[in-house]
């Protein structure tokens, strides 16, 4: 039997990492680190959050056709490797992805069978808030992530299968939980 391959993606800072980090705890699922060009954040550590690689490294690895799918957002790079993937998934092994849109844009055309959700804040002035409180975005980055935002919450109706309003991290989970495991039903 097939694994699955089940994608989370949303605006940066919609809380999705936090959604993500209680889904492994909670459900039998394999994650795929992405590689990526950006810098860690404190706390990060290389090969469990991401693979921190640098741009020439990263440029190698699409042209040798490594990746499953990857994005140039806020001037960096990321990206899943695709062999972790198809391993787990031929193993039966469902996996779980945390990109950006326009990855999942790549994922949904590579593999029309992903279970993909959209992880989206109550509002727009509720992101601000939450970039501003994560201390580690300039006023001139939460500016370009909110537009951003804006335009990927514009698109995700007609990419994802779920789209998810994160006003409560734990009523987010158990939504994206039960359509995961069958527990729920529906499309949106």
């Amino acid at each position: 039997m097939s694994g699955r391959l089940v994608v989370v993606s949303g605006p940066s800072g919609s809380g999705k990492s936090s959604i993500v980090n209680e889904l492994l705890q909670r459900l039998d699922l394999d994650f795929s680190v992405s590689v990526t060009t950006r810098l860690p954040r404190p706390g990060e550590r290389h090969g469990d959050h991401y693979s921190f690689v640098s741009r020439k490294d990263f440029e190698q690895m699409i042209e040798n056709g490594e990746l499953l799918e990857w994005a140039q957002y806020n001037n960096r790079f990321y990206g899943t490797p695709g062999a972790p993937v198809a391993a787990a998934n031929a193993a039966g092994r469902d996996i779980l992805l945390e990109i950006e849109i326009q990855g999942a844009r790549q994922v949904r055309e590579e593999r029309p069978d992903a279970l993909m959700f959209f992880v989206t804040p109550p509002s727009i002035e509720e992101l601000e808030k939450r970039l501003v409180r994560r201390g580690d975005t300039s006023a001139a980055d939460i500016e370009d992530r909110l537009e951003i935002a804006e335009t990927e919450m514009a698109e995700a109706p007609g990419l994802f299968d779920h789209l998810i309003v994160n006003d409560r991290v734990d009523r987010a989970v158990a939504e994206i939980e039960a359509l995961i495991t069958g527990s729920s039903s529906g499309n949106l």
